[in-house]
């Protein structure tokens, strides 16, 4: 059978000096290119003036003619007196007309530039952190535009949403493959995930499959000492978040502290069954885990040495995967109902009282949405609470009514945590800004009667580069608060 090296390398490829950028140049408009001009990577439809077939044309060489190039090809781009800004993708279909790949290659982009891309995306993770399980590939932020590739041990994920990168992109997994066997790293196997509907702007069709040979697609990972299986075929987005890797890392050391200060204020007590033997008993802390997806922030917690986990998502697949994943890590999970959750039954009182004694991890099917105000009305308070939310806007048009929903859940969560717990709450909105978000927050305790001490602001992980003077990079706030009530 045909290794995934031999696959890619047995495809048709350029020579590696080959100019790959078409004989065009885009002209802006006076005035026009000012987020480019301010580190942006993307040009509007608006912001063009004309593209001329021929780059460097002498003054008196005559009329331009029509240029020839296909929609994805590379294109030079200059401003309106024809000053060089640099090379990027075109297409004339998305309302981003060009998507800007270099600012100072002068000679046009050649394969050997898009594999020194590739190594320079590499060797800052292995700069910034573990490259065992990573984001390699981040679109613009490594200057490979619509580009994203996961690393999940011996397999990638690829998502592709820019037409220009669709039509470069097994040239540029080749070059990846190439770079990290130079590490000893053999790649097995590598899935495609370009089914968001954002290609669709792009005029690209929405697919996902293989690339190259078939392989199991639930892959098997360790992340901060945690194990789970990533299920990259049916998965949310790649199968698996790693952007919040050093967030969770975060939660679970509050945990562990938490943790060992219970410790310090152990018990013994005698045991009528023993003849007195004394028996040490040992509290964790309880933590709720909200959109828990696979449980990846209450499993942190559990192995932390969390009391109790009570772990929240509204998806069937997902809690089942949660499940699975719990016991992968030796732990023995439970599943509970919303009544049993919220101790509104004689059973799910016994349920619930279980759960915080120190059983473990518990899993709800739910929506959080309807689970926390009934939390709240049974008396529920937790040592640390953690709200995860999908992205609530993904454009600026529905931001409104993303910060109710935002200052909903929050409020709720702030007063299930108990007084001087503690609170992990992010935004993985682009749309929603740090001062917005953190505007929401202060009126979430507001309305609460809570006081919010910060303890830290983090973002994405490193692995997820935030380009400054690309907005579009930056888009994880996350924060961990204690909370207070008023006095």
């Amino acid at each position: 059978m045909m290794t995934l090296m031999e696959w890619l390398h047995s495809q048709p490829y350029p020579a590696d000096d080959e100019n790959l950028a078409a004989d065009a140049c885009l002209y802006l408009k006076k005035g026009a290119g000012r987020s480019l001009k301010a580190g942006g990577q993307w040009i509007y439809d608006n912001e063009v003036e004309r593209i001329e077939s021929g780059c460097g044309r002498a003054a008196d060489a005559g009329p331009a003619e029509s240029p020839a190039f296909a929609n994805g090809s590379i294109l030079k781009v200059c401003d309106f007196d024809g000053y060089d800004l640099g090379y990027g993708f075109i297409n004339t279909i998305s309302r981003i007309r060009v998507r800007m790949l270099a600012r100072y290659e002068k000679d046009g982009i050649t394969p050997a530039f898009l594999k020194a891309r590739v190594r320079d995306a590499w060797n800052y993770r292995k700069a910034v952190i573990d490259p065992s399980c990573c984001r390699v590939i981040f679109g613009e932020a490594d200057f490979l535009p619509g580009l994203t590739v996961d690393k999940f041990s011996d397999i990638l994920v690829v998502e592709s949403l820019a037409l220009g990168t669709e039509r470069f992109k097994i040239m540029i997994l080749k070059e990846l493959v190439d770079v990290l066997a130079e590490d000893g790293i053999t790649i097995r196997g590598i899935y495609e995930r370009s089914d968001a509907k954002v290609r669709t702007l792009e005029g690209l069709e929405r697919t996902k499959g293989f690339i190259g040979p078939e392989f199991d697609t639930n892959v098997p990972i360790v992340e901060n000492g945690v194990k789970y299986i990533v299920d990259v075929k049916d998965g949310q987005k790649t199968g698996f978040f790693l952007d919040q890797k050093k967030n969770r890392a975060a939660v679970a050391d509050i945990v562990r502290r938490l943790r060992k200060q219970n410790a310090a204020k152990d018990f013994v007590h005698a045991d009528p069954d023993s003849e007195g033997e004394a028996t040490k008993q040992l509290e964790g802390p309880t933590v709720l885990d909200c959109f828990t997806h696979t449980g990846s922030f209450g499993l942190n917690c559990a192995l932390a040495g969390a009391g109790s986990v009570l772990s929240v998502d509204a998806s069937e697949l997902a809690i089942h995967q949660a499940m699975e994943n719990a016991k992968l890590n030796g732990l023995v999970p439970g599943e509970l109902s919303m009544e049993e959750a919220a101790g509104t039954t004689d059973t799910g009182r016994e349920a619930a009282t279980a759960s915080e004694g120190g059983s473990g991890i518990c899993y709800l099917t739910a929506d959080v949405f309807e689970l926390l105000p009934r939390l709240e009305q049974a008396g529920r308070q937790y040592d640390v609470v953690i709200l995860d939310p999908p992205a609530f806007t993904k454009s600026r048009q529905m931001t409104r009514n993303a910060i109710k929903g935002y200052r909903e859940i929050n409020l709720r969560g702030m007063r299930l945590v108990k007084d001087g717990g503690f609170l992990a709450t992010c935004s993985c909105s682009h749309f929603m800004e740090e001062e917005l978000f953190k505007k929401t927050l202060k009126e979430a305790a507001h309305g609460a009667h809570r006081r919010l001490r910060q303890i830290e602001f983090r973002t994405q992980a490193p692995d997820h580069p935030i380009l400054w003077g690309d907005n579009e990079s930056y888009y994880l706030k996350f924060l961990i608060f204690q909370v207070v009530r008023e006095r």
